[in-house]
């Protein structure tokens, strides 16, 4: 078949000098065939062909026409572009891009291809010179072929094409859903014998720079000249398997009215749009004719627009084309994945999916003094807490202001609502640089309704977690939660996973004691012998040793990451952009040159936690035997005077520390730490737990009934 850049022919003697200044000789014609067109070719009559011809120029795209060379009466054919036709002739500008001129040369047919078929137009000279021609417009033209899938022209696209370590580079000049054509030369030392057309290749395709394809192909046909090709391959694989395989996939949804996705073709540029078929928080579907496809699997879309309510909401994403499946009656149904969006669309996309309870809201505007009673009568706030904090509760005030009206990237919630009040409730905050944590989990009963909104809500933040872990500019790598031992909620769903994973490098618990340490006290000299410096490399091994034969969990991979994987330092300034404070600073406690402790010191706007274990110092002991608490107590002093509170919370590692030595201490906390890269085994676990539970409670009520 015919297509922009010529595939009739081979193509002879073009240099990398040539395709460097786009001047190219003409193509022989080696399908004469195609000009005698058959009994059974389509026809098009002049009224059809004048709107075609117009559309095209419309277009800016080329058209071919067919001569005899006098001298060698050979059949070649030239690109031309056409100006646009109101009667019954048709004029057409020789294209610059052609090394000679033509005007001696015999005229015979012009070829158009509109990317699906190939016209053969049987037109009447009238005139020709070195700049244009003109023709006569036949009553007839001819449909000589049409092609499985619409071709189109590219733009800017660079194609690289590698084979066993060959290794060629050039341009995507066309496409359709089903194969590409490049044009590309050798990198330097390499040559086009080294090209296997057996053998499949990887096809790699960039825009700016940026990765928009990558994937094996085999190759379809190639021309000749070995100093530059024009090669067609096309995918061996019309599925990617973009993420690992879910037991239980995640509910899609018909929206009503019908939404819609728009964006620009990373290989063509056009503006695109399609129906959205169904819709869930990790990705959709749609689905596009046959004839005009343009979705090609694998293919990144670095900027797509989810479009809701006649375009009235936009919400902004990276996807990409996992799948194109026929249908029937010539429909493809295309599924995408969202591989990228900030948190906020995110939120809106949430809500927008809402299928558990309309009273669930997903990061949304919320009455402040709601929250604050709430937090109160559920005795999140208990008395002994409040004393603490009352004050500063103006600077919690504005917290949470900043958190909940802002709606920053750093922090997001779900909340059970209905009438103004709430009656459920969980955030999470980027509490480290690739960390989340999880707080504030509280529910109650909506009196006379529900007495189990705390499921409801549980079961949207399942949902929500669902895509969002996912999501790189969320930088979610690790989840957080801290938890009492003793408070049996948080154990099953949470501890209870990690017992039933049994897996320390996907989810570990490490067990702290807890104590409210006074700050403000008087700074002494250390004893001889011990120093405190800033946290190095070197003393990350040691650390490791200690940690990995006392726990082998995840708690390092969050506190104390590698520092070679430590250049993404954005979080102080992703709260800052917010008004807000989050520091993290790491000092070594050394003895006689030998590694004793590790302090975490933690910085955060009071309130950010209402327990503030963002806001105080973690300590992880590797010798505890040999680190008295009074030399401990004299590093805790030097720490704390940066803190505006009265009290801070410190956390220690190993638990036994204050009872081996004697300490009184306020109480434990576990902290859970989950690799998100077993999100998927979580949500199945967590759902599982849900579901018992409601049946239990089923179960419970109609029981109690049937006493009754």
């Amino acid at each position: 078949m015919l297509t922009k850049k010529g595939p009739f022919a081979d193509a002879g003697g073009i240099t990398e000098s040539a395709v460097e200044e786009s001047i190219f000789p003409p193509y022989l014609f080696k399908h004469q065939d195609l000009t005698r067109p058959p009994k059974s070719a389509g026809r098009i009559n002049q009224k059809k062909l004048i709107n075609t011809v117009n559309h095209i120029h419309f277009t800016g795209e080329q058209i071919w026409v067919h001569l005899k060379d006098p001298r060698y009466e050979e059949d070649i054919f030239v690109s031309a572009h056409l100006e646009p036709c109101t009667g019954e002739t048709i004029t057409c500008q020789w294209s610059k891009e052609n090394a000679t001129s033509f005007e001696h040369h015999r005229f015979l047919n012009l070829l158009i291809d509109d990317g699906l078929s190939v016209m053969l137009v049987p037109a009447k000279l009238l005139n020709v010179n070195m700049d244009r021609f003109t023709i006569q417009i036949p009553d007839i033209s001819y449909v000589l072929g049409k092609r499985q899938a619409r071709r189109y022209t590219c733009h800017k696209v660079t194609a690289e094409l590698n084979q066993n370590g060959f290794l060629a580079s050039g341009d995507l000049l066309d496409f359709s859903p089903l194969s590409f054509r490049i044009k590309v030369i050798p990198d330097y030392g390499g040559s086009f014998h080294w090209l296997n057309p057996d053998e499949p290749v990887m096809i790699n395709l960039y825009k700016n720079q940026r990765l928009i394809y990558s994937g094996h192909c085999r190759i379809v046909y190639q021309t000749d000249n070995m100093s530059v090709k024009e090669i067609v391959v096309a995918s061996l694989s019309k599925q990617v398997n973009r993420f690992r395989k879910k037991k239980i996939r995640g509910q899609r949804m018909q929206l009503a009215p019908t939404s819609s996705i728009t964006f620009e073709h990373p290989f063509s540029g056009k503006k695109i749009r399609r129906d959205i078929y169904d819709i869930s928080v990790t990705g959709f579907s749609v689905r596009e004719n046959n004839d005009d496809g343009v979705l090609v699997p694998g293919m990144i879309i670095p900027r797509l627009n989810i479009n809701y309510y006649s375009d009235m909401l936009k919400m902004t994403c990276t996807a990409q084309v996992i799948n194109r499946r026929e249908t029937g009656n010539k429909i493809i149904h295309c599924g995408l994945a969202i591989l990228d969006m900030d948190i906020d669309t995110y939120g809106m996309l949430s809500n927008l999916l809402n299928i558990i309870d309309p009273h669930v809201y997903v990061s949304s505007e919320i009455d402040m003094d709601a929250l604050w009673k709430f937090f109160f009568e559920t005795g999140f706030i208990y008395p002994q807490k409040y004393d603490s904090i009352q004050s500063y509760s103006e600077h919690f005030k504005e917290t949470y202001r900043k958190l909940y009206k802002a709606r920053p990237e750093i922090a997001t919630h779900v909340t059970y609502q209905k009438n103004g009040q709430v009656y459920g409730h969980v955030s999470m905050v980027r509490a480290y640089e690739r960390a989340w944590m999880v707080h504030h989990l509280a529910a109650r009963p909506i009196p006379g309704i529900s007495r189990h909104t705390g499921l409801n809500v549980l079961k949207q933040l399942l949902n929500y977690f669902d895509g969002i872990y996912r999501l790189p500019s969320v930088k979610m790598d690790y989840m957080l939660f801290y938890f009492r031992p003793e408070n049996k909620f948080p154990d099953l769903f949470f501890g209870g996973f990690a017992r039933n994973l049994k897996n320390l490098s996907a989810c570990s618990m490490d067990l702290f004691a807890y104590k409210s340490y006074q700050t403000g006290s008087t700074q002494n000299p250390l004893p001889d012998g011990w120093l405190l410096r800033e946290y190095s490399a070197t003393d990350s091994w040691e650390l490791e040793q200690f940690y990995r034969n006392r726990s082998g969990g995840l708690l390092l991979n969050v506190l104390c990451p590698e520092y070679e994987h430590s250049d993404d330092k954005t979080l102080e300034e992703a709260y800052k952009r917010h008004g807000l404070i989050r520091k993290t600073k790491i000092h070594s406690l050394i003895h006689m040159q030998k590694l004793k402790a590790v302090l975490v010191v933690n910085q955060s706007d009071l309130g950010l936690n209402l327990s503030e274990l963002l806001n105080g110092i973690k300590v992880i002991i590797t010798d505890p035997s040999s680190l008295p608490w009074n030399v401990l107590s004299m590093v805790l002093d030097r720490l704390t005077d940066i803190y505006k509170v009265d009290n801070i919370p410190v956390l220690i590692y190993p638990h036994t520390y204050f009872e081996d030595n004697n300490v009184p201490y306020d109480k434990q906390y576990q902290l859970w730490i989950m690799d998100t890269q077993y999100g998927d085994h979580y949500l199945e676990y967590m759902r599982d737990k849900t579901r018992m539970k409601l049946q239990y409670i089923f179960k419970f009520l109609i029981g109690k009934y049937m006493k009754k």
